[in-house]
């Protein structure tokens, strides 16, 4: 019994000139541009200053390897990036929507934004982290983290490209897979720490053309005060619904209450169910429920004596109209503060 098809096939193939050969079938694979891996690497350098421009790496992995004495920044948001083998080094990575690993690496100082953070054998690492996940270290010492602080005109896009909040950053929530009875593999940064000093702005004539600042009321990310130790007993938690200009007035109420003294500790972007908004904000949670639909929430937390009165007069003052949630007493802001963390912790799978 015949095929219809193949007949149809023979018969097409019959009907071709002889001179004319079959043309190779087109996938959309083949149409795709051919990678260099050599343009996505820096290996075996030297006492040099190097970098990436933004829009070069676009999205693809990225190795760094053998390198010492060196400066690499790369301005650009990328796929994963590995650093191994590296020696008194000082390193800038953009926005990685994977992880980033360092191996095997000594005497480093490094400034970096990343979804995962894993060290592993490396000895005196100092570096300045937004990771969105808790950042984990094994078999390493020595290694001293602080909160990314960096700017430059197209970073924000690129944290948006790579699929990273700047509210998400679990920097000083670290974990030693390889811990030592009576020892501490692992410190955070002074809070003076000037992140110049450590990664500084480069000199070469190309890199200069990104305008960097390492201003700390410029970062992209906010500087958050972490796991240190509370100066006060009394925090306030705020929590802003999604709509036009919620990152604007988050970065706005930030700027306001440490410009009054208050520190910023925490902050996380999530999305809410309601009986997640019932758990944290409890008899107000109907006020909030038609705003969940609108996307994720962006929570604040703020620590000072008076942190919540100081914080109800300035969202009353600024922020007029805007749909906010903000702890209503001292003795509430402690319950308020650990629901809705432990509700994120467990929503974004920390």
């Amino acid at each position: 019994m015949g095929c219809f098809f193949s007949k149809r096939r023979k018969a097409d193939k019959e009907s071709r000139p002889e001179n004319e050969e079959e043309r190779p079938k087109q996938y959309s694979w083949d149409q795709r541009e051919k990678v260099d891996p050599k343009d996505y690497m820096f290996s075996g350098l030297k006492d040099e200053t190097v970098g990436r421009l933004p829009g070069t790496v676009a999205g693809q992995q990225f190795l760094i390897q053998d390198c010492e004495n060196c400066n690499i920044y790369i301005f650009d948001h990328s796929a994963t990036i590995t650093i191994d083998d590296c020696t008194n080094c000082i390193i800038f990575l953009g926005p990685v929507k994977g992880s980033v690993f360092f191996r095997n690496c000594r005497d480093c100082k490094c400034t970096l934004a990343c979804q995962q953070f894993r060290v592993r054998d490396c000895r005196k690492l100092e570096v300045f982290l937004c990771c969105a996940t808790q950042p984990i270290i094994e078999s390493s010492s020595n290694i001293k983290f602080g909160c990314f602080q960096w700017y430059y005109p197209e970073l924000a896009f690129q944290f948006k490209d790579a699929g990273l909040s700047i509210f998400n950053n679990t920097w000083s929530n670290i974990h030693d897979f390889t811990p030592v009875s009576g020892e501490l593999n692992w410190s955070l940064l002074p809070e003076d720490a000037v992140v110049q000093d450590y990664v500084p702005i480069p000199t070469t004539e190309e890199l200069k053309a990104v305008r960097v600042s390492t201003e700390a009321n410029r970062s992209i990310v906010p500087i958050s005060r972490g796991q240190r130790q509370k100066s006060s007993d009394e925090s306030c938690l705020v929590v802003l619904f999604a709509g036009d200009y919620t990152i604007a007035n988050a970065r706005k109420l930030i700027d306001e209450m440490v410009g009054k003294g208050f520190f910023l500790v925490q902050t996380k972007e999530a999305s809410m169910k309601a009986e997640d908004a019932q758990r944290v904000f409890r008899e107000k949670a109907p006020d909030f429920l038609p705003l969940l639909n609108k996307g994720p929430v962006i929570a604040l937390e703020f620590n000072g004596d008076g942190a919540v009165e100081g914080c109800q007069l300035i969202v009353n003052e600024i922020f007029n109209g805007t749909k906010m949630f903000v702890s209503e007493s001292k003795e509430a802001a402690s319950g308020d503060v650990d629901s809705f963390y432990n509700f994120a912790d467990i929503q974004i799978g920390i």
